[in-house]
């Protein structure tokens, strides 16, 4: 019988260089007081099915002991992330291996998604709850999409198939261990967790979600995601 228990890493140790700032870009501050991160884990932990979480930092990070969320009770474990994204996911699912069975959802999220809504994450959880693997929220691409190299167009591609991939990205913890082992047996690179499950040719849902889910990379991004904040 499939489990329905939900657990939460949180890869939080890049620097975000595109920020054009000395402090990382998860812990710069919003318009209502609390850093990016901060944000990010009051709206997830709020979440009752969320039993439990695990945040990855930097080896360098001397600002997430001064956050609101660091003696959390859902707080499992800080762990020490990795040089690229799935490193900091995997150092994260070991630290979860003494609370965790193959068949619970483990969610990924980014930390810079500050805006992510709670009822979004919810209907995540309720339409793949009796998936085998599970799937990711994201929004359907709706401008025109060029393929270019050295910016001379060569194509435009069909955006009625494409994506815009958001997180969270959520898979049975058995299912997504297996497809980042494979990650690092066969020395590929990958950006999120949903490609790594293509690698295992595996079904992968896509949620749709509102486009406020942005991932703040830029200046800008901060803007709008003031912006969104306000609004909710």
């Amino acid at each position: 019988m499939l489990t329905d228990r939900y657990y939460l890493i949180v890869p939080a140790s890049g620097i975000g260089t595109r920020m054009k700032s000395d402090l990382p870009k998860q812990y710069l501050k919003l318009n209502n007081g609390l850093s990016v991160l901060d944000q990010t884990l009051k709206t997830l932990l709020n979440i009752e099915q969320i039993k439990g979480c695990v945040v990855a930092i930097s080896n360098k990070d001397t600002w997430f002991e001064k956050s609101k969320f660091y003696n959390h009770p859902k707080l499992l474990a800080k762990v020490t992330g990795g040089k690229e994204r799935f490193h900091s996911v995997i150092c994260a699912l070991n630290a979860l291996k003494p609370f965790v069975n193959n068949n619970d959802w483990i969610l990924v999220h980014d930390a810079a998604r500050p805006c992510i809504n709670a009822e979004e994450v919810v209907t995540l959880m309720s339409e793949l709850k009796n998936h085998s693997n599970g799937g990711l929220l994201a929004t359907p691409v709706i401008d025109t999409i060029k393929q270019a190299t050295n910016r001379i167009v060569e194509t435009t591609l069909d955006r009625s198939k494409l994506w815009q991939a958001q997180t969270p990205q959520m898979y049975r913890f058995g299912v997504l261990s297996k497809s980042l082992e494979k990650v690092i047996k066969d020395n590929l690179n990958i950006t999120d967790e949903a490609s790594a499950i293509e690698l295992l040719e595996l079904e992968s849902v896509i949620i749709p979600s509102s486009k406020s889910n942005i991932k703040i990379t830029t200046p800008e991004d901060l803007k709008l995601a003031n912006f969104y904040l306000g609004s909710q």
